[in-house]
């Protein structure tokens, strides 16, 4: 296999973006890493995105975007792993650069989720769950989350405070990043304070509907070299599967999908977990970084509450968690998560992230973990400075 590496990043500022159309916020962003590069051309494209028919009712969308982008004719692919979509859009982009079939391939996310009511983003976002013994009865993601952070608080006598700890640093840190939808700190008494929407889990341990897109460039590293460019290798990809539905799990406290990829990413990086400098998670909901903190080895089980509240995840924490504000300040355009996570690891190890939120030290290895629904899936990724 050839060494891969990043030379170029795309994103545009995530929200509400009623006067932007799924097509043209894709755009915005793919062009973007393609300035970021410098390049011409790709020869390949992947664009993740959970539901394009049911949001804007549109599929095809590889084709569509390839042509939106002034690069039709190009070979280009729609993938879906519900919210880890962008996650696996990274995956196939990496895998044809390592494999020798293309040069130059870009791998990007994107998803509308405003132009549709709030029952039908609710259902939209359903099709990731268990239709037959989850959706049917009723349960949607901030029910199946909470039925896991109320196993996981009741397991290990975890208090509200450390579960607010999360989004209170996950604001604080999007707050530094102008491509942030939430771009504003919270206090910790305004997550207990705020709208119960599945007990125990308040309006700000949710992440958002998010407008938005993002999307990276890949390359060989004799290439990035020829182009003079920073050099971001791609040295560990680790995907997983488990069970969709929550009640045929061992475990509620634990995802197996995100261990299993995790395990997988480092030992092809030839890496340890202690060898990692900050981690982008996919924080759908507070008890979600938690428990994924934990099923990557960061902390022991029932540690990772506790180390939220301590500031081990902090800008200045023993290990940064979500420098760009994750999913709860950020955003969560499904489609486009996993790719965004790539773009913030990037910017961190070329040292480029704004407003004070580049963490010190000089990183060197980052890493990006993306999951679909409840955790059914996984996609881990580990990025390091040439």
């Amino acid at each position: 296999m050839r060494e891969v590496a990043v030379i170029g990043i795309g994103i545009m500022k995530w929200g509400e973006l009623w006067e932007k159309s799924f097509r043209n916020i894709f755009s915005e962003a793919a062009l973007n890493a393609i300035d970021d590069a410098g390049v011409d051309h790709i020869d390949s494209l992947y664009v993740g995105c959970m539901s394009g028919g049911l949001f804007v009712g549109q599929e095809h969308v590889g084709a569509i975007m390839a042509d939106y982008i002034g690069q039709k004719h190009i070979p280009a692919a729609h993938v879906e792993s519900a919210c880890a979509s962008g996650g696996l859009s990274f995956r196939q982009a990496y895998m044809e650069v390592a494999s020798g079939m293309s040069d130059i391939v870009m791998a990007g996310g994107v998803e509308k989720m405003t132009d549709v009511s709030g029952d039908g983003a609710t259902y939209a976002l359903a099709t990731a769950a268990d239709q037959d013994y989850e959706v049917f009865h009723g349960v949607t993601f901030p029910g199946l989350y909470a039925m896991m952070a109320r196993a996981y608080m009741k397991k290990y006598k975890t208090t509200r405070a450390q579960l607010s700890a999360v989004p209170y640093k996950a604001h604080l840190n999007g707050s530094k990043n102008p491509y942030a939808q939430y771009p504003f700190p919270i206090k910790l008494k305004d997550v207990e304070n705020g709208v119960m929407v599945a007990d125990p889990l308040h309006i700000l341990d949710c992440s958002p509907i998010t407008d938005g897109a993002a999307a990276v460039i890949l390359t060989t590293v004799d290439i990035a070299k020829k182009l003079k460019k920073p050099i971001i290798k791609i040295i560990g990809s680790g995907m997983a599967t488990d069970t969709i539905a929550l009640h045929q799990r061992e475990t509620l406290t634990s995802l197996k999908s995100t261990e299993l990829a995790g395990e997988r990413a480092l030992k092809m990086a030839g890496k340890k977990i202690d060898n990692v400098d900050l981690i982008e998670v996919h924080d759908c909901f507070s008890i979600a970084e938690i428990i994924v903190t934990e099923s990557l080895g960061l902390f022991k089980p029932g540690q990772g509450a506790k180390a939220a509240a301590d500031g081990l995840t902090a800008l200045d924490g023993k290990i940064p968690v979500n420098t760009s504000g994750g999913l709860k300040a950020k955003g969560h355009p499904v489609g486009a998560t996993g790719i965004g996570q790539v773009v913030e690891i990037v910017k961190q190890l070329r040292g480029e992230a704004e407003n004070g939120r580049q963490i010190k030290g000089n990183p060197k290895v980052g890493m990006a973990q993306n999951m679909g629904g409840s955790g059914a899936s996984a996609v881990v990724h580990i990025l390091e400075v040439a």
